[in-house]
């Protein structure tokens, strides 16, 4: 499911007005595809720790102050999509890798949401499934 999201998330961010914002309370194209790319790294990085630590509490991230600190209007859309798909590769692989009780291991949020690794995939994949729907209008797969 993720690398096929990643797959999907080409068409948007190759169309001649990825940059556009289709209205101003709303994200470009370019702009949810630089999120979901960050949700993946994001996402890899607490499996990492929910692998490798006992109950981790997760680091809080301010998603929409990376979207202004790291400009993502500014970017560009098809290094947007080569670093999407790579680091849906990285989760999706991170993921592929669990086996066994690894599925039953332990992660918080700083919210006091608790995870166990499979409950924190399931909630994981919704992000990017819905924000190509944001994108689409659910007129692409994934």
């Amino acid at each position: 499911m993720i690398r096929s999201n990643a797959a999907a998330w080409r068409a948007p961010l190759a169309a001649a007005d990825a940059a556009d914002r289709p209205r101003p309370d709303r994200w470009s194209a370019l702009e949810y595809g630089c999120h979901v790319r960050d949700v993946f790294r994001l996402y890899d990085y607490r499996l990492g720790l929910m692998l490798t630590e006992d109950n981790p509490l997760y680091p809080n991230w301010d998603q929409d102050e990376t979207a202004v600190v790291d400009d993502y209007a500014a970017q560009s859309p098809m290094v947007v999509a080569d670093e999407l798909a790579s680091a849906a590769d990285a989760v999706a692989g991170s993921f592929a890798a669990v086996s066994g009780d690894g599925w039953l291991r332990p992660g918080r949020r700083g919210d006091g949401a608790s995870f166990t690794v499979e409950t924190f995939g399931r909630y994981f994949i919704h992000d990017p499934i819905h924000h190509l729907h944001d994108v689409t209008g659910g007129q692409a797969a994934g």
